[in-house]
C-alpha cells in the first residue's frame, strides 16, 4: 500500500482525493461530537490512533520484489466506527507522508481511500454481521481486523490497475498482477494483524471494561448494550 508520491496520473490522483473528501468531513464531524460528549474517549482515540501509525508504519519486504505492511485499522474502527477511523487513519497517513516519506501528499486520496475508508468498513461490516450471529467476540475481532487489512490492499491493486492497465490484456489483466503481488505477502500479515488485535482486545476489555460497554462492544446481560451513543453511530 502507501502509493508513493507522484506515482498515480494527476487525474487519477485528484480523483480519489475527491471521492474520499465526503468521508473525512463526515469522520470529522463524528470525532468532534465524540470528544465533546465523552470527552473520556480521548485517550482510547489516541491509543487506536497510535496503533494505526506505528503497525502501517511497518514496510516488510514481499516474496515478489514489493513491500507491504499491516494496516491497524480494524481495531478503530470495531471501537469507534468507521467514520472516526477514516479520519484517525487519514491523519496517520499524512504524518507518514510528511514524516517517514511514506506515500505522499499527491496519492494522499488514493491512499486514505483504500486505508482509512474501504479497509475500515469492510472489516467493520464483517465484524457486525459476525456479532449478528452471535460468534464470540474475539473471533468477530480478527476477523474484522483480518478483512480491513487485506481489502484495504484490494482495492490498491484496483487503483493501480486503473492507472496503469496491461498493454495487452488491460485492466484485468493489470489487476490479476497488481493483486498476485501483494496477496503473497498480504495474506500472512492479515492473519497476524488479526491476532494481535485479539491481544489487544483482550487487554482492553481487562482495562476499559466501562468504555467498551458504552461504546457496545461489550454485551451485558446477555444482550448487546444499545446505548443511545451505539445506536447514534
Amino acid at each position: 500500500m502507501h502509493i508513493a508520491e507522484g506515482f498515480l496520473p494527476p487525474a487519477h490522483a485528484v480523483a480519489w482525493g475527491v471521492a474520499a473528501a465526503p468521508f473525512v468531513v463526515h469522520g470529522v464531524r463524528s470525532l468532534t461530537r465524540e470528544v465533546k460528549e465523552h470527552p473520556e474517549s480521548t485517550l482510547l482515540l489516541g491509543a487506536s490512533g497510535a496503533f494505526t501509525f506505528v503497525l502501517s508504519a511497518l514496510k516488510l519486504p514481499s516474496v515478489t520484489g514489493s513491500c507491504s505492511h499491516p494496516t491497524g485499522t480494524g481495531l478503530g474502527a470495531i471501537l469507534f466506527r468507521p467514520p472516526i477511523m477514516t479520519v484517525l487513519g487519514t491523519i496517520t497517513l499524512l504524518f507518514q507522508a510528511l514524516l517517514l516519506a511514506h506515500g505522499g501528499l499527491t496519492t494522499l486520496g488514493a491512499n486514505a481511500f483504500s486505508m482509512a475508508i474501504v479497509g475500515p468498513w469492510a472489516g467493520y461490516g464483517v465484524y457486525r454481521l459476525l456479532r449478528r450471529y452471535d460468534a464470540p467476540l474475539m473471533v468477530t475481532v480478527f476477523f474484522g481486523a483480518f478483512v480491513a487489512d487485506l481489502s484495504t490492499y484490494c482495492v490498491t491493486s484496483v487503483q493501480l490497475a486503473l492507472a496503469f492497465p496491461d498493454p495487452s490484456s488491460g485492466f484485468l489483466g493489470a489487476l490479476g498482477k497488481f493483486g498476485s503481488i501483494f496477496a503473497v505477502t498480504q495474506i500472512p500479515l492479515a492473519v497476524s494483524e488479526g491476532l494481535l488485535t485479539v491481544l489487544v482486545m483482550r487487554l482492553l476489555v481487562q482495562s476499559s471494561k466501562g468504555e467498551l460497554t458504552r461504546l457496545g462492544v461489550l454485551v451485558t446481560g446477555g444482550r448487546r448494550e444499545a446505548t443511545p451513543e451505539a445506536v447514534a453511530r
